[in-house]
């Protein structure tokens, strides 16, 4: 019976962080992953030189967001406080690597914080989703846009203030978050689809989607052509064509705000 006893209070010591993680962020992929250092890109090495990627957040780089050092600093030194020395479980969907064997992941501490969450309300990151996943995207953009109402952290500067299409001259090359609304909806002839912000693609803002991307969308249960007349919020790296641009892969890279 002590055994017993001992083995449930264990176990009740023990679930608080099991419990807490939502079910988006999936199964526990590296359970009581000790982290040895944090990068300065964010990523967490692990004492066995494994390493986890922080799924679905970006956090700022100081001059190549355009933005000061300082602020980059700030979010460095709370990863580390959060992450450096301690153990943590990594939750994450499919596909669970990237291009350099780097987990990604959905991180949580033993006592049930969620990593993404903390430095996105504290204003210290920026929701970051990618083509291929996009797990907890409802949670994470609650958590960014408590931040921003609140103008806490990099919030506070304007180099990371949502732009206007109309804007983003100086951001080619830079992540962005770009509100609008879509003037034009085209497809093109190989399938693609361009959202398009003004009268004038080769001068005005465009939100480009590959005709393979278009499948996943309309697998999804969305047809990226209703987007047209549609009030939105986008990000991604602004790149140029013709006018400056952002690809999108997914559905859940866009926010309707109406």
């Amino acid at each position: 019976m002590r055994f017993w006893a001992f083995a449930l209070a264990v176990a009740a010591f023990t679930a608080p962080s099991l419990a807490a993680a939502p079910p988006c962020a999936g199964d526990i992929e590296i359970g009581n992953a000790h982290i040895m250092r944090v990068e300065k890109n964010g990523v967490l090495v692990m004492t066995d030189g494994r390493a986890l990627k922080l799924e679905g957040i970006r956090i700022p780089v100081g001059p190549q967001d355009h933005a000061p050092q300082a602020i980059a600093d700030r979010a460095f030194a709370e990863l580390e406080n959060l992450a450096k020395g301690r153990e943590l479980d990594a939750r994450a969907v499919w596909p669970k690597e990237d291009r350099y064997d780097r987990v990604r992941s959905q991180i949580f501490s033993r006592d049930g914080t969620w990593l993404q969450l903390v430095l996105l309300q504290k204003g210290l990151a920026r929701v970051g989703l990618l083509p291929d996943r996009g797990e907890c995207n409802r949670e994470l953009y609650a958590a960014e846009a408590e931040a921003r109402k609140a103008g806490l952290g990099l919030w506070a500067d304007p180099a990371y203030a949502p732009r206007s299409a109309e804007q983003l001259g100086p951001d080619i090359g830079t992540f962005q978050i770009v509100v609008g609304r879509v003037a034009r909806a085209l497809a093109n002839q190989q399938g693609g689809v361009f959202l398009n912000f003004g009268a004038d693609w080769k001068r005005d803002f465009t939100v480009s989607i590959s005709a393979d991307d278009v499948k996943t969308f309309k697998t999804m249960g969305v047809d990226p052509l209703n987007y047209e007349g549609k009030l939105i919020r986008v990000r991604g790296v602004v790149q140029p064509l013709g006018g400056p641009a952002i690809a999108v892969g997914n559905p859940k890279q866009i926010e309707l705000l109406q």
